[in-house]
């Protein structure tokens, strides 16, 4: 743990880092209290953080390949992780202990709970013969309340395919009220399913290149992009109906909406393949923040030696993480003037 201080803002933000994996950052969540940060990473064990000392409660040890994709359920019990070792993992998140593992025939990219923990979504790859899929999987209640894997099937329920062949979904959200899925990836389609039939009711086909991820607003009234054709894009979540586009001159690898304020943040950089052949000064490795309705960036946050491969704001907007190809966390409370600043 270390502090540091950026200069690029019109506030002054005075981050943690954090430093607890050897490989690239892969995803970031807060828990629903905003106590606890996890991490995944291209190494083969997620992290827990407390988020007010920077201080590593855990690791969940057991994957055998990349960690890709991971998400806590309400009552930060149960952990769900997705995999290059072509699984799906269900931990305890007290104990650390793998409770089931859900096997899957490729790698598994994205994963997300259904509200209600009742149920799961993950993403699987285009490898081996196989086609990108979406799985929707049942959770016994044994399972989720006493760790009891006895009742637990270790197949989906329900499988929907329609993105491009030999291409990657690579990330998924479950759409208000469970009654839909979102699914977006390398064939630069956003796309909106039904969660009981599995029939695509839109598409949004505005990107040139691939959608790195999607996030959901706190209200699940809309969705947005990131892009590696250096734009990301606001949708409403019901319909796709395109709303907004925040311009950038780098790839976008994540890109979230702040609960609190008209503020959309983006992360992103130079490819990652060109990082060693480039300083941290020119890659665009800031975080930068832009006006949700006007459009406008209105500040950036310099820190990382890589680029941004992940966002997360804390519950009730107190911070924000970023998590980067260098494999460093950096959690950014928000001071009072951030609060105050105009478009």
């Amino acid at each position: 743990m270390a502090a540091a201080q950026d200069s690029s803002t019109p506030f002054e933000f005075r981050p943690t880092v954090l430093k607890g994996h050897s490989r690239p950052i892969t995803f970031l969540k807060y828990n629903r209290d905003g106590d606890l940060l996890f991490v995944s990473a291209k190494d083969n064990a997620p992290s827990v953080w407390f988020t007010d000392n920077g201080e590593r409660l855990g690791t969940f040890k057991g994957h055998g390949g990349a960690v890709w994709c991971l998400d806590v359920d309400y009552e930060t019990r149960r952990l769900i992780t997705a995999s290059g070792d072509q699984t799906a993992r269900l931990w305890d998140v007290q104990t650390g202990t793998c409770l089931f593992t859900f096997p899957h025939r490729t790698a598994v990219r994205s994963c997300a709970f259904a509200t209600g923990d009742k149920q799961f979504v993950t993403v699987t790859d285009s490898s081996f013969g196989n086609i990108p899929t979406i799985h929707i999987h049942n959770l016994s209640a044994d399972l989720m309340e006493s760790g009891n894997p006895s009742g637990q099937a270790d197949v989906s329920v329900r499988q929907i395919t329609g993105h491009a062949e030999k291409t990657k979904i690579n990330s998924v959200l479950w759409g208000p009220l469970n009654k839909t899925i979102l699914s977006a990836g390398d064939d630069c389609t956003l796309r909106l399913w039904d969660a009981e039939t599995g029939t695509q009711i839109a598409i949004a086909q505005d990107h040139k290149k691939s959608i790195n991820s999607i996030s959901m607003s706190q209200d699940q009234s809309c969705v947005i992009t990131a892009s590696s054709d250096m734009t990301s894009r606001l949708y409403d979540a019901r319909t796709l109906k395109f709303l907004k586009e925040y311009q950038t001159e780098r790839p976008v690898n994540a890109a979230v909406i702040s609960p609190n304020t008209d503020h959309v943040l983006l992360g992103g950089g130079q490819e990652a393949a060109s990082v060693t052949t480039t300083a941290s000064s020119s890659g665009k490795f800031e975080v930068r923040f832009f006006h949700k309705i006007f459009e406008d960036e209105i500040a950036q946050v310099k820190g990382h030696f890589g680029p941004v491969n992940a966002l997360a704001i804390q519950p009730g907007c107190k911070a924000y993480a970023s998590g980067g190809e260098d494999g460093f966390v950096r959690i950014h409370p928000f001071p009072e003037a951030y609060f105050k600043l105009q478009s």
